[in-house]
């Protein structure tokens, strides 16, 4: 199999809504960026931690569909904030841990431009037959 195009992976219009920009997509691990902007911020002035998450959630997505080579989705999001940050560019950037028949499961580590921790994650995900039959009754 073939390195993956990111065209025909599985990135949603919330990506584009948060900035988030696919810089490196591999079988091994993916690499994302986006800027840290005022609609991002919670109530104190800091970046908000949904955003944190969904920066996990869609980098350890994309991770597993490329080395997958299909249609997977997350069953558990676990995500430490570990600095606030306020502004600047973050740099998340995964790491496989598990990757097996019928799951994975992903490392994501979200930097700041200094090279520092702001958030470390691991994302569980289910490998697809079909995405299908999700979320209908």
């Amino acid at each position: 199999m073939t390195e993956p195009e990111l065209k025909d992976l599985p990135v949603s219009g919330f990506d584009d809504l948060i900035g988030l920009s696919f810089d490196a997509v591999s079988k091994d691990g993916v690499t994302a960026s986006f800027e840290v902007t005022p609609e991002l911020l919670q109530p104190y002035g800091m970046l908000h931690g949904g955003v944190l998450c969904t920066v996990v959630e869609s980098v350890g997505s994309v991770s597993g569909a490329a080395w997958y080579g299909g249609a997977v989705v997350g069953t558990s999001n676990h995500t430490n904030f570990l600095r606030a940050t306020r502004e600047g560019r973050l740099t998340a950037r995964s790491t496989p841990i598990h990757r097996g028949k019928t799951q994975q499961l992903w490392d994501i580590d979200i930097t700041d431009e200094q090279g520092r921790l702001i958030a470390k994650g691991q994302l569980r995900l289910a490998n697809l037959s079909s995405p299908d039959g999700l979320g209908r009754s």
